[in-house]
């Protein structure tokens, strides 16, 4: 066991927000050494609690690791930490830089160039995730991995102890491209959830019956019915924001066009007015909201007993994103 331990690589994770600090507790849950930075310290504490050493700094918690790992919210807060914080200079030679936020395929090509510039003895993997808050708490994410070949195997049990599988997608870049993809699939699958909610309860199906039609139907994921599900109970606490699948929505508008994807760009415009009249924060099934008068609250004692056994399960299925 000691042995083992010994072999495993020395972790620093860089944005501890929702995702981040299950990540840690994922990498301390395999008996990794984990170093934790936040911009807001107080969401380290937990982490310590479990046996990760925090820092005030963010290049002190670079330092002397093999893998550092980024899930900062934006581009220009990724940029800022790791150039302008110095945590890229901090790294050893032979460590592994592995950016795992969604900040769009432009951004990351960015990172790639810097990183050449700055640090060529640091290799950068562009490794984002499907999956939210449940999927990462449970080591059951799907990770887009991309980047250098030679870091796959060290790699190996950093990504063991975070997901259910791992792809290696090519050159870095194309892993971020991927996850652009399915948060727009999300989006889809999502805004047509709600829609459809809308619908029945204007034309009056009861809402048993719609669960009932959708049973076993090949037309329904098991993450749309999660959604429709919380939709119909009016539960918004966030596993994804609304706020972040809006901003992956204009990543994809910017960087593919709105002759792409025309009907991802007029989600975005809706989701924008929901963000902006009160439902920032909320989870993503709150793109109910602004379709007409909802179902009563929690009306979950009328349901089926599938559908709630149907949603345990759907919260390990469901290929969502955090951008965090």
């Amino acid at each position: 066991m000691n042995d083992r331990k010994e072999q495993l690589p020395q972790m620093a994770v860089i944005g501890t927000g929702t995702m981040g600090a299950a990540m840690a507790r994922r990498l301390l849950g395999a008996g990794m050494g984990v170093h934790v930075w936040a911009r807001h310290p107080a969401s380290t504490m937990a982490l310590v609690d479990k046996g990760a050493t925090a820092f005030d700094v963010a290049s002190d918690a670079a330092k002397d690791v093999d893998v550092v790992i980024t899930m900062l919210p934006t581009p220009e807060a990724t940029a800022e930490v790791m150039f302008d914080g110095r945590v890229l200079d901090a790294m050893k030679p032979g460590s592994i830089w592995v950016q795992m936020a969604t900040i769009g395929v432009e951004a990351t090509q960015r990172l790639v160039g810097e990183t050449l510039v700055r640090r060529p003895v640091v290799s950068f993997v562009d490794a984002p995730v499907s999956g939210s808050r449940g999927p990462a708490e449970k080591g059951q994410l799907l990770i887009l991995a991309s980047g250098p070949h030679a870091a796959a195997s060290s790699l190996d049990p950093v990504f063991e102890a975070l997901g259910r599988a791992t792809l290696w997608l090519g050159p870095a870049g194309a892993g971020s491209a991927m996850k652009l993809v399915l948060n727009t699939w999300l989006a889809f699958q999502t805004e047509g959830a709600a829609e459809a909610a809308a619908l029945a309860e204007r034309l009056g199906v009861p809402t048993t019956t719609l669960l009932d039609v959708l049973r076993d139907n090949p037309l329904a994921s098991p993450y749309a019915l999660s959604k429709l599900a919380r939709m119909l109970e009016q539960d918004y606490h966030a596993d994804f924001a609304l706020d972040w699948a809006l901003k992956d929505l204009d990543l994809v508008a910017k960087e593919a066009g709105v002759e792409v994807a025309p009907v991802a760009s007029a989600i975005a415009e809706r989701w924008r007015g929901l963000v902006r009249s009160g439902s920032s924060g909320l989870d993503v099934s709150a793109a109910r909201r602004g379709l007409g008068p909802a179902a009563p609250a929690r009306p979950s004692s009328r349901w089926p007993a599938w559908i709630a056994a149907d949603r345990v399960v759907s919260d390990i299925r469901q290929p969502v994103s955090t951008s965090l």
